[in-house]
């Protein structure tokens, strides 16, 4: 496993823990020269859009002593992005989350098999 999917799956876990919904981890290596993994999931609400964001933080920062590049977005905004680099995490509200549609958009990727 490279350290960017360990990265991903400390973030889709972090992101699992505060039930986040439609959680996708997608492997963008050979299909995007951005990065090497998006996270992609869903939350019913705005607190709980903070909270997956937070979680990610506060986990990524604690398991790997990283913290994100650069982040975008609010819960107000209704999606956030955490750029870490090798992995970026796409945090939506659910009704936004179709309207964009990036597991469609970058369907080329693989899916990683995620249990959490």
């Amino acid at each position: 496993m490279t350290d960017g999917e360990t990265l991903a799956r400390a973030c889709a876990s972090a992101a699992a823990d505060k039930k986040a919904d439609d959680l996708v981890v997608l492997d963008m290596q050979g299909v995007s020269t951005v990065t090497d993994f998006f996270v992609i999931c869903s939350a019913s609400s705005e607190p709980q859009l903070k909270a997956i964001a937070n979680s990610i933080r506060e986990q990524v920062q604690k398991e790997a002593g990283r913290k994100p590049l650069s982040a975008q977005g609010s819960p107000v905004s209704q999606w956030i992005v955490l750029d870490y680099g090798e992995v970026i995490v796409h945090l939506f509200h659910s009704e936004k989350r179709g309207h964009y549609g990036l597991e469609n958009l970058w369907s080329d990727a693989k899916r990683l098999k995620f249990e959490g």
